[in-house]
């Protein structure tokens, strides 16, 4: 008996352990094994404790018969989905014994995570029962039919069955612009007349049916905050599916390419801010999606990608606003490395809607805009210091001047400031070295880029920045009475360029191109002076040096603009002078002179009311410049064939009695009144007439007029010169103005 007694605890069932009482010899039995336990002692198990597991698994076995009679149905259900374990064997326990006392001991993962799925179907009993899941083989099609009773059903009363139906079948549709066959969802979309319905059909519906799902207040027209999606109390049961349509949204921007869907998306997606909001995972994805938009899309793509930026980072400035306005700075650096008319709108944009992002939060401003500045300053002293071709070309190049230009708009934007306006000096600084690295004729474009960025951060600030007499060294170096070496067929377009070739400072385009832009820049930089109190010794370095500019130049295309600059800044010094002689407090009244000046700027001056037509003009003339292009096409011109030697000479005996001398001497007299007086309508008119891309034409062309005007006698270019005023007569028809004096040779 007192062996039968020492068995172990663990072997016996809780009638035996009542029944047998508290020996002593079983507590000491079970001290010593917690003891060899403690020690890291494993012991092998014995025939007893198999015998013993045997008869758990001959008792389970009993367990499972007995639930056949007790409950048939949960036994029917458990040999239809899970047999093995109504096919338990004692043979189990045996084989896989040294495991199962590992999987005791440690914890392992499984081979596979389970997904939560709707399989779950819940009994009138309460409890859950899996469904088994179902093979992508057995997925529903979705089809036009089952959309329009989605659509019906979710205007009349969306419940969380719809939506979720609703949002997998969405995310089938993602899944196909992926490409990924391969995963598991509950629908497949198999036709594009399907996938553009349900697409269309969530953007238009899905927003509102989730906001009467949610019963959210709609937000009063004066309110301007957000009401977020996780106050209401049915949030935490939808919230599973509400982020798996957000994130189908954001995978569904990222494979679209067409512009116009993609604008469509997006302003869905801009209703849907505040669930992005309620969602921090979603949204940081979200959010890097509008950058890439912001920064490359199309024009309507980027102003729904900002706004929707804009309204994120207003919401959640501590959260997001820091991040994003790294990475915008960092998008905006990659995509104006390369400047051209058709992407300089762009990156203007790009600098604009920027400095609103900085403008939000001035204290994040300042830190990023201090460590950007910093970083230019570097890149500045290194090349001044190494003076290395490497180095010039990381100072040289476009994404240093617009990054130039971006912290001058910024500064600009966000003033009065007193957290930003200590930067105002050092990116002054800057600007300023950058101009002196290279101060050659070569770099005058880049030059030029630079005070356009000192004047818009000077005018702005109301900060005095020297940056004048950076434009008349360009009068004092360059020689405008010297004649061009070769004649240009197109102007230069100093808004895209940084550098000029060698064979660009031989032209002429290169001269009158360099005097337009002295001349828009001068009227702006005075025009941001015109009402200071001291614009008379402001200006009177600039009146001696146009001056003698207008002394020493011949030009009579260069000495006219600078002539009607000179007299408009005269003509504001002596207003300002007339009005200082009526003013009666000193200099050192600061309060005063800041009075007197902002009545002066309501009143205006001559150099401001000039300035405000003169802008007007130019912006036009810049459309002009802009769509000029689309403009020539549609004139449908015609081309100039040129004759070979033979047919000229046939063309010689044929009409050698046809015209006299006095008609080719009026021919030689128009080509010539042309030449020097520059006629830019008639040049226009040849250019288009002729091959553009075929620039030895061109050159032959003047050879041939040179030739005719040596010999006024010679037939040989009668027949083309005759070519050419009649056709241009024919193409400017209607304009008598453009045309008058080839009417007048016509008619001689």
């Amino acid at each position: 008996m007192a062996g039968k007694n020492k068995r172990k605890l663990e072997d016996l069932s809780v009638d035996e352990f009542m029944l047998s009482g508290f020996n002593s010899d079983a507590e000491d039995d079970c001290e010593d094994e917690e003891s060899t336990q403690q020690k890291g002692e494993k012991k092998k198990p014995t025939p007893q404790t198999s015998i013993n597991k045997q008869g758990k698994a001959s008792e389970h076995k009993d367990q499972l018969s007995a639930l056949k009679s007790k409950d048939p149905e949960f036994y029917k259900y458990l040999e239809q989905n899970d047999q093995e374990l109504l096919n338990f064997d004692d043979s189990d326990s045996l084989e896989d014994e040294e495991e199962d006392e590992e999987e005791r001991m440690y914890h392992k993962l499984p081979s596979q995570l389970e997904e939560a799925d709707d399989s779950e179907v819940e009994e009138e009993s309460g409890k859950k029962v899996a469904k088994p899941l179902k093979s992508s083989k057995e997925s529903t099609k979705v089809t036009e039919a089952m959309i329009e009773k989605w659509r019906t059903g979710l205007r009349k009363e969306p419940t969380p069955n719809l939506i979720r139906d609703i949002t997998q079948a969405f995310k089938a549709a993602v899944a196909t612009t992926k490409g990924d066959s391969e995963e598991l969802c509950r629908y497949t979309i198999s036709d594009s007349a399907v996938f553009n319905s349900l697409v269309l059909f969530c953007i238009k519906d899905m927003y509102a049916a989730l906001h009467k799902m949610l019963k959210l207040k709609a937000p009063e027209k004066e309110q301007k905050k957000i009401i977020l999606p996780s106050s209401s109390p049915r949030w935490q049961k939808n919230q599973t599916d509400i982020k798996m349509y957000v994130a189908g949204v954001v995978q569904l921007l990222s494979s679209l390419t067409q512009a116009t869907v993609i604008a469509a998306v997006l302003r869905h997606a801009n209703q849907m801010v505040p669930y992005y909001l309620s969602l921090p995972k979603q949204c940081r994805l979200f959010l890097k999606s509008l950058i890439k938009h912001w920064s490359t899309g199309e024009e309507t793509v980027r102003v729904l990608a900002f706004l929707a930026l804009n309204k994120i980072c207003r919401h959640k400035q501590e959260i997001f606003l820091d991040s994003v306005l790294k990475q915008m700075y960092i998008a905006y650096v990659k995509n104006c490395k390369f400047t051209s008319p058709n992407t300089l709108p762009m990156i203007s944009f790009m600098q604009r809607t920027l400095s609103e992002m900085y403008s939000l939060d001035t204290q994040v401003s300042y830190q990023h805009a201090f460590i950007y500045i910093r970083q230019l300053a570097i890149h500045l002293r290194n090349a001044m210091n190494l003076k290395k071709k490497e180095t010039f070309q990381s100072v040289y190049n476009w994404q240093y001047v617009h990054c130039l230009y971006l912290w001058c708009r910024v500064l600009s934007t966000i003033y009065p400031s007193e957290v930003l306006e200590p930067l105002i000096y050092p990116l002054c600084q800057v600007i300023i070295g950058c101009i002196k690295l290279v101060p050659i004729s070569r770099y005058y474009p880049l030059r030029l880029h630079c005070v356009r960025a000192i004047i818009l951060l000077s005018g702005n600030t109301k900060t005095f920045v020297p940056a004048l007499p950076f434009l008349l060294e360009i009068l004092q170096q360059e020689d405008f009475n010297k004649k061009p070496g070769r004649m240009s067929v197109k102007p230069i377009n100093f808004a895209v360029i940084l550098k000029l070739s060698k064979t660009n400072l031989q032209e002429k385009a290169y001269k009158d191109g360099l005097v337009d832009q002295m001349y828009d820049l001068i009227l702006e930089y005075f025009h941001t002076q015109a009402c200071a109190i001291g614009f008379p010794e402001l200006a009177l370095p600039a009146i001696v040096q146009l001056k003698a500019f207008l002394k020493e130049c011949k030009v009579a295309n260069y000495c006219k603009p600078m002539r009607q600059l000179l007299e408009k800044i005269q003509e504001n010094c002596s207003h300002i002078t007339g009005r200082r002689q009526k003013a009666a407090f000193g200099v050192s009244d600061v309060t005063a002179v800041a009075a007197w000046e902002k009545q002066v700027a309501e009143e205006g001056t001559p150099i401001t009311k000039y300035y405000s037509q003169w802008k007007k003009l130019r912006e036009k003339e810049i459309q002009l410049e802009i769509s000029g292009k689309k403009r020539m096409e549609d004139l449908n011109l015609p081309e100039i064939k040129r004759k070979k030697a033979d047919e000229k000479k046939a063309d010689k005996k044929e009409f050698n009695g046809l015209f006299d001398s006095d008609s080719d001497h009026d021919d030689d007299d128009l080509l010539k009144s042309r030449d020097e007086q520059g006629d830019s309508e008639v040049d226009e008119g040849l250019e288009d007439l002729s091959d553009p891309s075929d620039e030895e034409d061109v050159d032959d062309l003047e050879d041939d007029s040179d030739c005719d005007q040596k010999k006024p006698s010679s037939s040989k270019g009668k027949a083309p010169k005759m070519m050419l005023s009649t056709e241009l007569k024919e193409v400017a028809e209607g304009e008598e103005d453009q045309v008058e004096d080839l009417e007048l040779s016509d008619q001689d």
